[in-house]
């Protein structure tokens, strides 16, 4: 280790072995983990010297006086850049990480397979009703196979609410299952979401049209409670819902009323207001719905990939050069002055 490290902190997380490999391998980077129930001043400690903070993109992960907000940053002069565990940064202030000349970056797009494959999973299982007739088959005897009949996939229309990452490769084994791909997402151009493999629409007309919608967006101001009462009540009686993005954007209590009135035929859930739901949580009551633990982009591939892309990103910027999932890069000039004066490498 030299005499001057460049210092790295995170929470004593779950992280894959990736991780910790490849700074080890970087001899001017110290790692350093905090024990979430461990005491204050040492944790406070690590973060006056940090030069990165590696922070959970959970918000009901970690404890909120640990999330990188404006009062946080003040306490942390040398802090150069927060980087995320994964693609969101719910836990992140970005505003208040520019202002402060601190860049932020995420994992955007590492776990998008492991989040479609999932995604395609609920939507046969549900359309399959697979796992309604594990349950029933459990439980019960005396009922026809009939009454368990589901759908095809094939030849149905999928509407996809988001096309990024996770949505462009939703789309592509949608489209590999036959089915019909319609996407909203005011970020990306007609021309663009057509080579992604689907057809631009309005949002409205995605509800109307779509036999299953699929939540693929992030979580923003303008994104959360955007699927509400009135965006269920649009959608296709009988028509299936799919959420894998952040908790927030779909009203729960509005689903569960759509499904309660068999308005909506199913629902898969892995993403919540609150992570993990309460036992209690009526979406929790009914068998047409699947429900998960924000798992969907948790897999062993998915998780070695994150930590060992993290690690690279992170070595990468403190070498001195320019992150490839930047999210605020209206940051970097005064990142760069603030690198160059701190760490002594021109960018």
């Amino acid at each position: 280790m030299t005499a001057n490290p460049k210092i790295v902190v995170r929470f004593n997380f779950p992280y894959d072995p990736a991780m910790a490999e490849q700074f080890a391998r970087e001899a001017d980077i110290e790692l350093r983990t905090c024990n979430l129930k461990g005491a204050e001043n040492g944790t406070w400690a690590d973060l006056r010297d940090a030069h990165v903070y590696l922070i959970s993109s959970a918000k009901d992960e970690l404890p909120k006086q640990w999330f990188a907000t404006a009062e946080l940053l003040e306490r942390c002069p040398k802090l150069l850049c927060v980087s995320t565990s994964g693609a969101g940064y719910d836990t992140v202030d970005v505003a208040a990480c520019t202002k402060a000349g601190i860049i932020v970056v995420n994992q955007a797009g590492i776990n998008a397979r492991a989040v479609a494959e999932q995604t395609l999973g609920v939507m046969l299982s549900l359309s399959k009703r697979i796992a309604e007739s594990d349950k029933r088959l459990r439980r019960e005897r005396g009922f026809a196979r009939e009454e368990l009949m589901g759908h095809d996939i094939a030849g149905k229309i999928l509407g996809v609410v988001g096309i990024g990452h996770v949505g462009t490769r939703v789309a592509y084994l949608a489209n590999a299952f036959g089915m019909t791909v319609l996407a909203y997402d005011p970020y990306v151009g007609v021309e663009e979401i057509a080579r992604r493999g689907a057809r631009s629409v309005t949002l409205d007309e995605l509800l109307a049209r779509s036999d299953f919608v699929s939540i693929h967006c992030p979580r923003t101001n303008e994104t959360l409670g955007m699927i509400d009462a009135r965006a269920f009540a649009r959608m296709k009686k009988g028509a299936v819902f799919v959420t894998t993005a952040r908790g927030g954007i779909a009203d729960e209590a509005a689903l569960f009323k759509a499904l309660q009135s068999s308005h909506l035929s199913g629902a898969g859930v892995d993403v919540w207001d609150k992570e993990p739901p309460p036992l209690q949580h009526p979406l929790l009551t009914l068998d047409n719905v699947i429900a998960t633990f924000h798992t969907a982009g948790v897999t062993m591939e998915a998780r070695h990939d994150m930590a060992e892309q993290a690690a690279e990103q992170i070595v990468g910027l403190l070498k001195g050069g320019r992150p490839p999932r930047l999210v605020n890069p209206e940051a970097w000039p005064a990142y760069r002055a603030r690198f160059e004066a701190l760490v002594g490498i021109p960018v």
